[in-house]
């Protein structure tokens, strides 16, 4: 098993302790209150997938375009 530094442990734990700690908070709420939290949560997460994929793309196309300093349109 390798090894990781105490930063990396410690964001690990925090996260787990924060994503369980949602979950175990979210089956006392109310369940109108419990609904736009978790569709609130998927939008977030659709539009920062969507966005790191899009500048993903744009990054290998602008890489493209520019080869050994010429500009092709």
């Amino acid at each position: 098993m390798a090894r990781r530094s105490l930063r990396q442990r410690v964001v690990r734990f925090v996260t787990a302790m924060a994503v369980g700690g949602t979950a175990m908070q979210l089956s006392g709420c109310d369940s109108n209150v419990r609904d736009a939290l978790v569709t609130g949560l998927e939008t977030t997460t659709q539009s920062l997938s969507s966005a790191l994929i899009s500048a993903f793309f744009l990054t290998l196309d602008s890489e493209d375009t520019n080869v050994n300093g010429i500009t092709t349109t």
